[in-house]
Order: structure tokens, then C-alpha cells, then sequence
């Protein structure tokens, strides 16, 4: 594997390494917003670096969004989740630590990409926590109120929706929907809970949504437009 690391104006550093596991050009931007470009032996430098100056653009559309991403919690800042209170806090090393109610979370450096890692890591175990406590019962009860029906619940974290239900009837919600007020979450069950009925997005879909939700089907979409499925 050959590597060359060099400074581009406007993106910074760029990591170019041939690989002969790798089939095509692959580019990534890392969290400290460097950039990683593999690509195969048969290709030469030069060409991978024409690819970095083509999609020059979209890498730094990716570096302001790891930018927004940047943690705003600050030492001795509090969070409020559905269950707990979660104090921040600075330390000598990272830790996590639960009593009752009270979670206390360290952080050596809130200003680095891995303060940030491990922010995002303990936060989305928490949320998980919540998740899995709260919404398979709050997603029966809608069921059993609205008259739906649906085979398997499933708790994930994924960063494309909010949830889905496959053509059996089996619903996934994602994790990060705890951090949005109840309202927002139970609209989210009942649009997965239309689907058990209407699998498109149709008029169909949103005439029966609209049924459910007290006719602010739209008015709830785009609120919960407002939220990101990135934990910080």
C-alpha cells in the first residue's frame, strides 16, 4: 500500500493511498475533516487527484456538516431525556456513570472529534435505553386506539428515517426519536402504524394519517423535518 499525504487549499489534508484490495476510487471525510482516498494500483495519482478536485464541492459540503455536528453540550451543562437527568462534566479520561435517575458523563476535551465520538456513543446508548422502554408500549396503545395491527417491533440507529415497516408489518424506529417531544414521537408511530395499511405515500396514506392525527398530518411532517437523525 503506497501513501502520500498532502495540503489542498480550501479542504486541507489529504491522505492518497493505493490499495490493491480496492476496486475503484473511494472517497471519505474523516471526523477531524481530513480527507481518505483509496484507490487501485492501476490508477495513478494523478487521476486521484483530479477525482479530489472534481468533487471538491461535495467535500466541503461534508465539512461543514461535520462543523454543525460539533458537540454544543459544554462542561457542567444538563440534559434532560425521557427518563433521566444527564450531567456533563470535565475529567482527567472519558467516563460514563448511572445512579438511579442521574447519569454523570466525563469528558477530557470537549473540543475534540473523539469528545464528540464519545458524546454521540453515550448519548445514543441512552436513548436506546428509552427507546426500548418506552416505545413498544406507547406503539401498541396507538395500535389498540386506532384500530391497527402490527407483527414485530424493532428498536435501530440509523441516520436515513425515523422509521419503516416492511411488507410483513414489522416495524423499526429509530432511537433518535427521543429526543423529540412526545407529540412528534407519536406521530411518527402513527405514520409507521398507516403503513401497516397503505405501503406508499399517497393520498391515500395521508388522508388516513390526517384520520389519526387529528387532521395535522402535514403540520407534524414538517416539524418533525426540523429534528436530524445524527445524535448531537
Amino acid at each position: 500500500m503506497a501513501r502520500q499525504v498532502v495540503q489542498l487549499k480550501r479542504i486541507g489534508k489529504v491522505t492518497f493511498s493505493q490499495n490493491q484490495r480496492s476496486k475503484n476510487i473511494k472517497l471519505s471525510v474523516k471526523a477531524d475533516k481530513s480527507i481518505l482516498i483509496s484507490y487501485p494500483f492501476y490508477i495513478s495519482h494523478k487521476e486521484a487527484h483530479a477525482f479530489v478536485t472534481k468533487n471538491i464541492d461535495w467535500i466541503s459540503r461534508q465539512q461543514e456538516k461535520m462543523d454543525a455536528r460539533k458537540t454544543k453540550i459544554n462542561p457542567d451543562s444538563e440534559l434532560k431525556t425521557k427518563l433521566f437527568t444527564v450531567n456533563f462534566l470535565e475529567g482527567e479520561r472519558n467516563s460514563i456513570e448511572k445512579k438511579d435517575k442521574q447519569i454523570t458523563i466525563k469528558v477530557s476535551n470537549y473540543n475534540s472529534p473523539e469528545a464528540t465520538a464519545y458524546l454521540e456513543r453515550c448519548l445514543s446508548e441512552i436513548y436506546r435505553l428509552e427507546a426500548k422502554t418506552l416505545l413498544p408500549g406507547r406503539l401498541k396503545q396507538m395500535a389498540e386506539k386506532f384500530g391497527f395491527s402490527y407483527n414485530k417491533v424493532s428498536i435501530r440507529n440509523n441516520r436515513r428515517n425515523w422509521g419503516s415497516c416492511s411488507s410483513q408489518n414489522n416495524i423499526s424506529l429509530n432511537l433518535q426519536m427521543m429526543k423529540m417531544p412526545m407529540e412528534l414521537i407519536d406521530y411518527i408511530l402513527l405514520h409507521e402504524l398507516v403503513h401497516t395499511e397503505v405501503k406508499n405515500h399517497g393520498p391515500k396514506f395521508w388522508e388516513r394519517l390526517n384520520e389519526v392525527s387529528s387532521n395535522r398530518a402535514r403540520e407534524l411532517a414538517s416539524q418533525v423535518k426540523t429534528y436530524s437523525t445524527y445524535t448531537l
